[in-house]
């Protein structure tokens, strides 16, 4: 098996609806990580303290004949073609642990996935 992790940063609102899209797309979890950034545009400052926009960091070890859909329904979720409502990206994942009790599902998709 082959996987990819598919990172995403968005605005804590859209969160759920990422994960969901995710998930309708054959995602089968997600990990959540709360985060502080700042984009193109200077932070804005509070009597000298910088205060950077709250996001999320959505992580999802996808399978990766699934990347693409799932990276699809991602980008349309969170309307990724206006500025400033989130980015996704993919890297590739080496080795993997943990997952033995997945794996027989994932086996079955894949031999699915080409017959």
């Amino acid at each position: 098996m082959r996987f990819k992790l598919i990172l995403s940063s968005v605005k804590p609102d859209i969160t759920d609806h990422i994960v969901d899209s995710a998930k309708g797309a054959g995602a089968t979890g997600a990990t959540i990580i709360p985060a502080r950034g700042t984009g193109i545009k200077e932070a804005k400052t509070f009597f000298g303290l910088s205060l950077e926009a709250q996001t999320d960091i959505i992580l999802l070890l996808i399978e990766e004949h699934l990347v693409a859909k799932i990276l699809n329904a991602i980008k349309e979720a969170g309307k990724f073609h206006k500025p400033g409502t989130g980015i996704a990206f993919v890297v590739p994942i080496e080795h993997v642990v943990g997952l033995e009790s997945q794996m027989e599902k994932f086996e079955k998709e894949v031999r699915e996935s080409y017959f």
